[in-house]
Parts: C-alpha cells; structure tokens; sequence
C-alpha cells in the first residue's frame, strides 16, 4: 500500500505572484532565490485578449533536454518570453506503509520548461516516472520537493500544495489533461461527457454539442454511440472520447498521459493532426507516447526522464 500524504506550499517572497496555501516557513530561504532568478529572467504570462486563453509569449528552454533539431536545447523559432509552465528541482516518493514505512523514491530534480507552440514529450521506458510527472504538474500527486509554476494571466501560479478551490479552478482554465482511461459520471452520455468543458467555460448547449460532435466525427466514433454512456465502449472507443474531452477546451497548456496507446493507426493520425493544431493555437503541450512514431510526428523536444531517478 502506498500513500501520499498531503503538504502546503506558498510563495516566497520577491517571486511572482503565486495564489496557494501557505509553504514551511523555513522553505521559503531556499525557494525565494531560486524563483527571483526565475522572475528577473522572464516576465509572467498574459493573455493576449478576453476570447482565448492560448497564445502566450514562448521563450528558451531549460537545460536537461535533448531537441530534435537543436541538440543544445533551445528550440529553433522562440523568441523571449514567459513559459506556460516552469518545474524546478521536483521531487517525488512514496511510503510504503505495509513495508515498515519503506520509502520509494520515484524522481528527484525534475526541471524543465513547456512554451507555447511547442510539444514537450517525456522519455524514458516504463516505470522511470514520467506518469508521475504529469500528476504532480496536474495537482493530483504531492509534490515533496521543488516547485510547479503555471502560467495564470499575470501570474505564476504555484501548483505544489494549492488550495483545492484554485487547483480546480487552474484545471478548469488553464491545464487540461487527457489521461490514459476514461473516468466519467455513469450514465451520462458520450456526446454530454465531450461536451461538459465547453459547458464550463460557459458555451451555450447546443454549440457545445456541435462542436463535440463534430470531434467525436474526426475520431470516426459512429454517431449511434453519441447517445450512450461511454463505459459500455470498448477500449478503444473510450479512448476516442477521452481524447475529444481533453482536446476540445481551451487552456494554453494540455498534459498528455499516452493519448494513442489504445488506438489504431487511423485514429493515430487524427490524434496527431488534433496535437498539431493545438500547437499552432499557441497551446503548450507535455506528453508521453511510447509510439515513437506518434512522438517523432509532434514533439519538438524530448525530455530524457531516466536522467531525473531518485
């Protein structure tokens, strides 16, 4: 059995503004350097109008990353800028308590920089923590050391140990995510589970259904599915859906957990088609596929996650 207890972090002070719960003070020595450094280099994220949250400015990267077309690390194309996220130093284990409190650590110094326009693929083989990565930047594992930054208007919010109300209302406008499997209230239709994002942003009903349906076609779900609860799918027909959730809503960055690992070449292609027309909306994206195929099409970097073991 394996547990992750819960922790808060705040802001050090001289960062930019991060709206969270309050961090141990005796953190906030170490941290408050680090993210003034942070600051002086790249000015906060802002939207470029009220009708989009996509296009923020890109910039360089970080180190620790191998680009396919620059093996220094800067992807060719971006100018200066704030990233949409920034990881620093992040940490993770776990306790297993029914191996007399046996801690198993997962990553440690985890850090790297995601732009928009680009898509920042995690590497490394199976079990080297990359699922763990998306769920900490996601809000969903705590994070033990280091720091998650997210863009958020004029401000770098800090994910690790933020206020349940701010790490839903972050999920809800800034970071969306399309995980593995699809987890959904039963009962509710493929064609409302689509459309349910849209619906939070506050899309009128029946735009939110045309336009999901209009995805749940480019994914070749056939329309006599539309009207009936995902869960009796196959797994290949939950994916598509899970798929089009995730990719019809608008938050500048999108975390992808293996988005094509259930799907067929066809659907392969429309998956990628999908990945590089967010790019082009000034979406940032971070992802794992272990299709290399997949990854070699959309990435723009990819991140060498052995290089971060504990």
């Amino acid at each position: 059995m394996m547990t992750d207890p819960t922790a808060t972090v705040s802001r050090p002070s001289g960062a930019p503004q991060a709206r969270n719960a309050s961090r141990d003070p005796a953190q906030d020595a170490a941290a408050g350097a680090s993210i003034q450094k942070r600051a002086a280099l790249s000015p906060a994220a802002q939207e470029p109008d009220a009708g989009s949250r996509l296009g923020a400015p890109a910039a360089p990267s970080l180190g620790r990353e191998t680009n396919h077309a620059d093996a220094g690390g800067q992807r060719a194309g971006h100018g200066d800028g704030a990233p949409l996220l920034l990881v620093e130093n992040l940490g993770k284990s776990f306790t297993l308590h029914l191996q007399g409190g046996l801690s198993l650590p997962v990553v440690s110094a985890v850090s790297l920089a995601v732009h928009a326009g680009e898509c920042v693929a995690l590497g490394g083989p199976s079990g080297a923590g990359k699922s763990s990565i998306l769920k900490m930047v996601f809000g969903n594992y705590r994070v033990d050391k280091g720091s998650v930054l997210v863009a958020d208007h004029d401000a770098m919010v800090e994910v690790a140990g933020a206020a349940p109300r701010l790490m839903l209302r972050l999920r809800r406008e800034r970071i969306g995510y399309v995980s593995q499997f699809l987890r959904v209230i039963p009962r509710v239709s493929a064609l409302d589970v689509v459309a349910a994002p849209l619906r939070a942003e506050g899309v009128d009903a029946e735009t939110a259904k045309a336009r999901a349906g209009a995805l749940l076609t480019r994914l070749n779900l056939p329309e006599r599915l539309w009207g009936l609860p995902p869960a009796t799918f196959s797994g290949g027909e939950q994916q598509r859906v899970n798929v089009a959730r995730g990719f019809i809503s608008t938050q500048p960055l999108l975390l992808l957990d293996e988005p094509t690992a259930s799907l067929d070449a066809a659907n392969r292609a429309v998956v990628i088609d999908l990945i590089c027309e967010k790019k082009a909306q000034g979406c940032g994206l971070l992802g794992i596929f272990h299709d290399a195929e997949t990854r070699d099409a959309v990435a723009d970097r990819v991140v060498d996650v052995t290089r971060f073991s504990a």
